[in-house]
């Protein structure tokens, strides 16, 4: 049994900029992790300070942590990291279709729950079932996450379904790429931080993302109407991964320290951090005056999407056929282990 694992994450961000000195003036090491979101996202604002902190106290101050920004475009950074550009980094599967078709079975519909559990449940799954694919040969992974939901969010007033038909939609890939098929939308691939210009100018109409966006990227100025529905249409997923040779040159104890701080306990780290920003996120939103449509199960939205997302997952086992991995077992258990969690949260 997977116990939930609980962090004060905005508590332990705040601690971050009140570590001793000593500390950093006694770093052997400097581990350079890349990112290409804002300061003030959630993955930079509470996930990373935090588990800096957690290195640097597992390694008694020997190595030091440091974020570079705006490294590159977040497709580029699982080979950045490879390459050594950059000693550690995050990125979202969907931004290199095809490489990595495993991660994707947590952003089926239907898993119902927050990301928190759904991050602890890839991880486990990843460790379990997808490793032995190698998906991730030449990079170390030192977690996985999904964001929140995926919720809809709108210029204009969208009711139902059927009127996305043709409607300009961001999507980020991964199974975004197939629920915009079966929504018949015109897909607009970008990356997140260029949504707000996007929907600002009126080049797409809406776009698929969590709803922290309404306040990370201040969507919430942009968007008319968010289409919230229970679960959301989808889950994005997420690795965070370090140049093996980078950890190969670190005393034996101070690499042991870094994975020990990592693994599940960084994975609800940021699962619990990207879950708290979508609640920030969706106060921002009613504080902005976006029209919230909260759907509950019963509704002809909820419905429609249901009637629509029918038969994605024969859809993923058939893609990751060429893998060798028993993907119909690691999507029931996955599932399994996601809702086990989700409901020790709520005892």
């Amino acid at each position: 049994m997977i116990k939930t694992i609980k962090f004060a994450t905005k508590a332990a961000a705040l601690a971050v900029g009140l570590s001793a000195s000593a500390n950093v003036l006694a770093a052997d090491t400097t581990l350079i992790v890349g990112t290409w979101l804002p300061p003030t996202a959630v993955q930079n604002a509470v996930v990373w300070p935090t588990w800096a902190k957690w290195v640097e106290e597992a390694t008694e101050g020997r190595v030091e942590v440091k974020i570079e920004y705006d490294v590159g475009h977040p497709k580029t950074y699982f080979q950045l990291v490879e390459d050594g550009v950059i000693d550690a980094g995050f990125s979202y599967h969907g931004y290199v279709p095809g490489r990595f078709k495993l991660p994707i079975a947590a952003e089926q519909p239907g898993m119902g729950v927050g990301a928190e559990a759904a991050s602890v449940a890839l991880w486990n799954v990843q460790q379990k079932y997808f490793d032995k694919a190698n998906e991730f040969e030449g990079l170390e992974l030192l977690g996985m996450f999904t964001h929140g939901p995926g919720q809809l969010m709108t210029t204009s007033p969208i009711n139902s379904i059927g009127e996305l038909k043709g409607k300009k939609i961001r999507i980020g890939g991964g199974v975004q790429a197939e629920i915009g098929e079966r929504m018949g939308i015109a897909p607009v691939a970008a990356p997140a931080t260029k949504v707000y210009e996007m929907m600002q100018q009126g080049v797409i109409d809406g776009a698929l993302l969590p709803l922290g966006e309404q306040k990370a990227q201040r969507l919430a100025e942009v968007t008319n109407t968010l289409n919230v529905i229970p679960g959301g249409m989808y889950l994005g997923t997420f690795s965070m991964f370090i140049n093996p040779d980078f950890l190969a040159d670190l005393d034996p104890k101070d690499r042991e320290a870094i994975m020990s701080v990592s693994g599940e306990k960084l994975s609800a780290l940021a699962g619990q951090a990207w879950e708290q920003a979508d609640i920030d996120g969706l106060a921002f939103a009613r504080e902005q005056g976006v029209n919230v449509i909260e759907h509950d199960e019963s509704s002809a939205f909820v419905q429609q999407f249901n009637q629509l997302a029918g038969g994605m997952d024969q859809v993923w086992i058939d893609n990751v056929s060429d893998r060798d991995v028993d993907a119909a077992a690691a999507l029931a258990e996955l599932r399994k282990i996601a809702r086990e969690y989700e409901a020790q949260k709520q005892e």
